[in-house]
């Protein structure tokens, strides 16, 4: 199954890649895909820190699903793969927009705002937004609890969590930082009342210290996660889906969910910070 899975990939490069030539000279540029099979490399943006999508391990090496989903488009491609690490998630499609990724793999909710700038993929993970609170509260069970003058929301600046923040917390003062790791320490740490974030990354952040923070599981929305690409470059968008649909069916996606999402082995394996 597998290799026919690689021979129909082959098959619809040779269609892109024709369709690409033949759309007129002078009239449209080489889709990325084709960009990335000239060149032999595929530079994916990220924003390490996102447990379990995108980790460092103690090597400091990228690892966690959305590394290995990554590393299985490039070898589709059977070019080399780059992981490009932007400690600012908000700079992620900037990036894309510029030319200086191909693609975005981190994580990404697909929402209409982004949709402005980017391409996005056929959904390949589906996630929902919750609540991280102090070990020290063991009350809380609902945003609405927090949501009063004097509580302090963490959020990663340019998330998802940090928009849905703002349009549910009227009264509660909400705190921006750099990226998931620093909105958790600032929980952790008993700086913030609360975060919003992502199931999976507050599930995990929880186990890790389990002493410090508690998840409230809540789910204050639900969201597809994407793979951004340059927006309207149809060929690439039509070639990443086609591979989607394979590769979330296939054995090598149920391995990595398996890894990263239904055992724990792994997290002493990673920088924790």
């Amino acid at each position: 199954m597998k290799k026919w899975t690689f021979m129909w990939l082959a098959l619809l490069l040779v269609i892109v890649t024709g369709c690409s030539q033949e759309a007129g000279a002078g009239v449209s540029s080489p889709s990325t895909i084709q960009k990335v099979m000239d060149k032999k490399k595929l530079v994916i943006g990220t924003s390490s820190g996102y447990f379990p999508f995108e980790m460092k391990d103690k090597e400091g090496k990228f690892v966690g699903y959305d590394m290995d989903l990554g590393k299985a488009i490039a070898d589709a491609l059977k070019v080399e793969v780059e992981f490009k690490d932007y400690s600012d998630f908000g700079g992620l499609i900037p990036a894309l927009q510029t030319g200086d990724i191909d693609m975005v793999i981190s994580g990404m909710t697909i929402r209409g705002d982004r949709a402005l700038a980017v391409s996005f993929s056929d959904p390949y993970y589906s996630s929902g937004q919750v609540l991280m609170v102090p070990k020290k509260d063991s009350t809380t069970q609902s945003w609405k609890e927090l949501d009063q003058p004097g509580k302090k929301i963490a959020v990663g600046q340019g998330s998802t969590g940090a928009l849905l923040a703002k349009q549910l917390f009227k009264n509660a003062t909400i705190m921006d930082f750099d990226g998931f790791t620093n909105a958790a320490l600032a929980v952790k740490q008993a700086q913030a009342d609360a975060l919003v974030f992502d199931e999976p990354g507050v599930r995990v952040f929880e186990i890790m210290n389990a002493d410090s923070v508690r998840g409230v599981y809540e789910v204050l929305s639900t969201e597809n996660l994407g793979i951004a690409l340059p927006l309207n470059d149809q060929a690439t968008i039509q070639w990443v889906n086609s591979f989607l649909a394979s590769y979330r069916n296939g054995l090598d996606d149920q391995i990595s969910v398996n890894k990263w999402f239904k055992s724990s082995e792994w997290i002493n394996q990673v920088q924790q910070q």
